[in-house]
């Protein structure tokens, strides 16, 4: 499951210029993401009476409130459960614009205006396709997961707690987006518990794990990844800091057989910007020694990127 004491922090818009065709297959998978996700949760989820974690958690509680207060549906066969999420997302947009990147921006405001979109003309069918209950969790988190996933490898999000989430933590220091995403969800799913009952929020909480799990298989950007670069050219460790925005230890060596002096520079990157790493060090010094150790556990000040 993703680390939910993990900070999460947009790419700025300087630190990588990828081009327009790249850009424009990110834009698309945005799109194709948040209809495979909508189409997961209309499918999935809403027939079977679950509920998502965050802000799409709220907006189907309050969705299935309204329907309590008017007496069935408040329009039709449309599940306005996406439309209350946009409505919700609106002010978190209008706050977090100046702070978070216009990349990612951009990217998590179009995902959620699709799903908007995909989630009110989906509509649910009238009686599960599959009628476990666990089945419906595993298949929904899985799918709901991949969609999530590929959407972080875009450079965008689903919107709601992380948007507000990046934008308190460039406010506050010490401010953990991954608490309060913990924090909202007990709440979401105790206050499932209390409306409806426990299993309901028990088999909501199924499908949110399952769902995270397919998150962090899919993001690889949450795995670090040490890089140790043995070389002579000093421009190696100022593009890294340039280019990536990652620190850089440096310390000095010598060659056991020439007794030629060297620099060993040590920094740890994300697995997104280990190729950038690579690129650097081929133009700047193609027959340096570089050493790539993933899975690296980082304490102290380690930005997490979105």
């Amino acid at each position: 499951m993703r680390d939910m004491s993990e900070e999460l922090i947009p790419e700025s818009d300087e630190m990588t210029k990828p081009s327009v065709k790249k850009e424009a297959r990110k834009y698309v998978t945005v799109v194709i993401c948040a209809f495979t996700f909508s189409l997961c949760v209309n499918t999935f989820v809403v027939p079977m009476g679950l509920y998502n974690g965050g802000v799409l958690g709220i907006a189907q509680i309050l969705r299935t409130l309204l329907e309590r207060a008017a007496g069935g549906s408040v329009a039709g066969d449309t599940d306005v459960a996406g439309i209350i999420n946009f409505a919700i997302n609106v002010p978190l947009f209008v706050v977090a614009f100046r702070t978070i990147s216009k990349n990612f921006f951009a990217k998590t405001l179009l995902f959620v205006v699709a799903q908007t979109v995909f989630m009110t003309f989906l509509k649910p069918p009238a009686e599960p396709i599959v009628d476990d209950m666990l089945t419906n969790c595993i298949i929904g988190g899985l799918i709901g997961g991949v969609s999530l996933g590929f959407t972080l490898r875009s450079s965008g999000c689903s919107g709601g707690l992380d948007v507000v989430g990046v934008y308190l933590l460039k406010k506050f220091d010490g401010f953990s987006v991954g608490r309060v995403n913990l924090i909202i969800n007990i709440i979401t799913y105790c206050v499932c518990a209390y409306l409806f009952n426990i299993q309901v929020a028990i088999y909501s909480i199924i499908y949110s794990a399952v769902q995270m799990l397919a998150v962090d298989r899919t993001h690889s950007q949450n795995i670090n990844v040490t890089c140790i670069i043995i070389s002579k050219e000093k421009n190696v460790r100022d593009m890294i800091m340039e280019k990536i925005g990652r620190g850089v230890t440096c310390w000095e060596g010598f060659g056991a057989y020439t007794g030629t002096g060297t620099e060993i520079m040590l920094t740890v990157v994300n697995k997104y910007e280990e190729p950038v790493v690579k690129q650097i060090v081929k133009e700047q010094d193609p027959g340096a020694f570089v050493i790539f150790s993933e899975g690296t556990h980082v304490g102290g000040h380690f930005v997490k990127r979105i």
